[in-house]
């Protein structure tokens, strides 16, 4: 979905007066009848060029963000491989590794694996319904925010880049 240029200043101002994304998720559908999954405006506010405050974060336990990226389990029991710039990865400056499967896991409509600049890897996958889902086989770790933002941007154009965004 392609916003209007009237629609976008609005998301710039929502931006402006500090609205997280979960704010600016909720204002989407209520103001503008815009209906997006988080992810989806996470991506919106990354393609705008907008930088959120980082005064107004999610709270910790907020479950916004934890519904929109479910926790993807590992069938395979192998534990998660570290990602290296090769095939199909590529290293990002902020240290941040993405790769994409050749053969998509079961349940997925297209999966593969991510190297966070902590040397923490893990799984990703995105469902029929376009949920994203990141495991990186330790229940308490949370990447850092620019780690995440690499991570999305990568994965986002990754997916474009195959006709696939």
């Amino acid at each position: 979905m392609e916003l209007t240029e009237d629609q976008k200043k609005t998301v710039a101002q929502w931006v402006s007066e500090g609205d997280g994304l979960s704010e600016i998720q909720k204002r989407l559908s209520s103001e503008l009848g815009i209906t997006l999954t988080y992810m989806d405006v996470r991506f919106l506010v990354i393609d705008l060029g907008l930088e959120l405050s980082t005064t107004e974060e999610d709270e910790p336990g907020d479950s916004q963000e934890e519904d929109a990226v479910p926790a993807v389990s590992d069938e395979s029991g192998g534990g998660m491989a570290a990602n290296t710039p090769g095939t199909n990865g590529e290293l990002l400056s902020s240290g941040v590794t993405v790769d994409v499967d050749r053969i998509t896991k079961p349940g997925a409509i297209v999966s593969g694996t991510v190297g966070f600049s902590d040397g923490v890897s893990g799984n990703w996958s995105v469902d029929q319904f376009g949920r994203l889902g990141l495991s990186t086989g330790s229940p308490d770790y949370k990447p850092s925010q620019e780690d995440l933002e690499a991570f999305q941007a990568e994965l986002k154009q990754s997916l474009a880049s195959r006709g696939l965004g």
